[in-house]
């Protein structure tokens, strides 16, 4: 069993780079052997590694075997293929990831935000090898079934992460290194997947880490600038027609992001439902309004200045997944989801957690851990309020007093936002909220 003993801080940790590669391999087997048996050895795992261990035994997965499930089918890895935002993001990975793959003898693999291997490309004697321990296209490569690895462990960390021979938690993964950094969507944070160099522990190089984070870097940039080139284009496409207009009204991509207004000042973002439809509509900011197509977008019609309309009664705040958090609002006028970025969702499950409300001095010590951070949580409080509308009251911080708010944590308590360092969060995966 991995030792509850904080003595990490006083140890020195193994360090791959610093080793060549067989002296790393023996040096992390002993310490990830006298680590499960509850030892300490001379030498402690890096911190990143030693927390995902102790994840991994709260789990119960067996440090000998993995929990290898069946891959997705192929009609649903098409499926999840084609809807990924990650399809747009292939040919910048590929031209910069996979010369490096093939000069050292390893795969380029990108994975969902649910960890599902969505692509594989490299040196067919690597896949093969990949192949004997299952990990392959549509195979789930989270901490929870195959242990600490460069794919799961980003997953948690939100961080790009190396992990080495015996890092890994199962053993039959020891002859492999990988090197993984997580892919967000550049407008809000969302995490989109991750992008992984791995290969035999032989084929290790220092420097794959840092070069893996450095693509997955371009191709965020990439994504915001086709992002920020559509805008555009909407923009003049509805110029024409937002200046015949009277009243109120936005340009709005598929996805809700603002290219243009008249009459009102334009938000960032509104939050449009999943699928949205031609035909009236309610949000949360603006009540009744009307939803008209748009080449690459939507016109939304705001209604006339008075009473927004019924209120919203009910919001679920759905934290049970590692990612993809949302928040619904519904009420007698509707109801719309809003996926959550990992600030958003600490902020908001801190405000379910203390229904009386909050201080800004109060909420930056619940997310920092410092109370002169005030500024920051105001800011971020003021995006959450344009979004959410009359669900969100202030003076103190609060979920409004009419509306009901259902909170869903994951089944274990460890797996609550495992990502966050909010002081808060951590108390609530200790079990002390």
């Amino acid at each position: 069993m991995l030792s509850t003993r904080h003595h990490d801080r006083t140890r020195t940790p193994v360090l791959a780079a610093a080793l060549d590669p067989r002296e790393a391999a023996r040096r992390l087997a002993s310490v990830r052997e006298a680590t499960l048996a509850g030892d300490e050895p001379p030498d402690g795992p890096r911190s990143v590694i030693g927390e995902s261990w102790r994840r991994v035994i709260g789990s119960g997965l067996d440090p000998d075997r993995d929990r290898r499930a069946r891959p997705l089918s192929l009609t649903e890895l098409e499926e999840r293929r084609a809807r990924s935002q990650l399809l747009r993001l292939l040919p910048v990975l590929h031209s910069h990831l996979l010369p490096a793959a093939d000069a050292a003898q390893q795969i380029l693999v990108v994975t969902d935000p649910e960890g599902r291997v969505l692509w594989r490309e490299g040196a067919a004697p690597v896949r093969r090898m990949a192949d004997r321990h299952g990990f392959e296209p549509g195979a789930d490569w989270t901490e929870d079934v195959v242990g600490t690895n460069g794919i799961g462990t980003a997953l948690v960390t939100r961080a790009p992460v190396l992990v080495h021979s015996a890092e890994h938690y199962v053993r039959t993964h020891h002859q492999w290194t990988c090197a993984g950094a997580p892919l967000h969507d550049p407008r809000d944070g969302r995490l989109l997947g991750v992008v992984d160099l791995s290969g035999p522990a032989h084929s290790f190089h220092p420097t794959t880490l840092s070069l893996v984070s450095a693509v997955a870097r371009l191709a965020e940039c990439e994504e915001r600038t086709r992002h920020l080139a559509a805008l555009d284009r909407l923009r003049a496409s509805a110029a024409p027609l937002l200046a015949r207009l009277g009243g109120r009204a936005l340009a709005v991509d598929r996805d809700g992001w603002t290219a243009a207004a008249t009459g009102t000042a334009p938000p960032t973002r509104i939050a449009l439902p999943r699928s949205p439809q031609a035909g009236p509509l309610w949000l949360p900011r603006y009540g009744a309004c009307a939803l008209e197509p748009l080449p690459g977008g939507w016109l939304v019609r705001i209604g006339e200045d008075g009473p927004p309309g019924p209120a919203p009664s009910r919001v679920v705040l759905d934290l049970s997944g590692r990612a993809g958090w949302t928040v619904t609002v519904g009420g007698p006028a509707g109801s719309w989801t809003h996926e959550l970025s990992p600030r958003h969702a600490e902020l908001l499950f801190t405000l379910a957690v203390h229904p009386e409300g909050r201080t800004s001095a109060e909420l930056a010590l619940d997310l920092f851990g410092d109370a002169r951070r005030t500024a920051t949580v105001r800011a971020e409080l003021s995006r959450l309020r344009r979004t959410l509308g009359c669900v969100l009251s202030h003076r103190p911080y609060r979920f409004a007093d009419e509306v009901d708010v259902d909170l869903r944590r994951p089944p274990r308590a460890p797996d609550l936002l495992p990502h966050s360092t909010a002081p808060s969060v951590v108390a609530a995966r200790a079990g002390c909220r």
